[in-house]
C-alpha cells in the first residue's frame, strides 16, 4: 500500500515537473513553424456542406512567410470559408505577444496539452483560440478559434512525413454554415432539391477537408499577391 502510494506520488511529481511552461511551449512551436519560409503543396479538397454541390478538387496550395496563402483550383471555384485561410498554422502565432497565454492543463481523453490564447487588444478580430498540443512532438493536433465576424471554427490536423516542419498531411476545417457569408460576386451551385434547403440547411456544421500529397518546402512558393 505504502509503495503504491509512493510510486503514484512520484509519477505525479515527475509529470508535473516535466510539463513545460505554457509560454515556453508556445514559443517552441512558433519557432518550429517559423522554420518554413514558403511551400508549394499538391492537395485534394473535399467540401462537405449540405446546401452546396462541390466535387472533390485537385488544388495547389502556396504559402509564403509570414501570412500569405493562396489556394488554386484550376477546374473552377472551390467553396472555402474565409476563416479556412488560416490553415497555415503560423497565423495563430503571428501576434503571440498580443496574447495572454493561459495553461488549461491536459485533455483527459487525449492527454494533449491545452493552452488558450486570449488577445490583449479589444480590437482583435480573434476573441479566443484554444490549442490542443502534442507536447512531445511540438505539434498542434487541434485548434478552436472564436472570432467576432466569422463565428467559431475548428482545425483538426493529422501529421506524417512533414511533421518535422509542423506541416500536416491532412486538415479538417469545421465551421457553422449559418455564420458563413458568401463573398461579393461569388456564386455557387446550390442544391435546392429538398424543401429543407436554404436557411434550414445553412444552420448546420460544414467541413472542408484538405489532403496534402506533396510539399516542396523552402524552395520558393512563386508569386503570391
Amino acid at each position: 500500500m505504502k509503495w503504491s502510494l509512493l510510486i503514484s506520488l512520484t509519477c505525479f511529481v515527475n509529470g508535473y515537473l516535466s510539463a513545460q511552461p505554457a509560454e515556453e511551449l508556445v514559443q517552441k512551436i512558433k519557432t518550429k513553424l517559423g522554420s518554413v519560409d514558403d511551400y508549394a503543396a499538391d492537395a485534394k479538397l473535399k467540401t462537405n456542406v449540405a446546401f452546396i454541390k462541390a466535387p472533390i478538387a485537385n488544388i495547389k496550395v502556396y504559402f509564403k512567410k509570414p501570412d500569405k496563402l493562396k489556394i488554386v483550383n484550376k477546374s473552377g471555384i472551390s467553396f472555402i470559408p474565409k476563416g479556412s485561410m488560416n490553415v497555415n498554422l503560423s497565423n495563430i502565432f503571428m501576434n503571440t505577444r498580443g496574447f495572454d497565454v493561459i495553461d488549461v492543463g491536459r485533455d483527459d481523453a487525449t492527454s494533449l496539452r491545452v493552452i488558450k490564447l486570449l488577445p490583449k487588444e479589444d480590437t482583435s478580430e480573434v476573441v479566443l483560440s484554444t490549442l490542443y498540443i502534442d507536447e512531445k512532438n511540438l505539434l498542434i493536433r487541434k485548434s478552436r478559434t472564436t472570432t467576432k465576424e466569422n463565428g467559431t471554427y475548428q482545425l483538426d490536423m493529422n501529421y506524417g512525413k512533414y511533421s518535422n516542419f509542423g506541416l500536416p498531411d491532412k486538415i479538417i476545417f469545421s465551421f457553422n454554415t449559418k455564420e458563413y457569408k458568401l463573398p461579393k460576386g461569388v456564386t455557387l451551385d446550390y442544391d435546392n432539391g429538398s424543401k429543407k434547403s436554404g436557411q434550414a440547411l445553412k444552420n448546420r456544421k460544414g467541413t472542408v477537408e484538405i489532403d496534402y500529397t506533396n510539399y516542396v518546402i523552402n524552395k520558393g512558393a512563386g508569386n503570391i499577391k
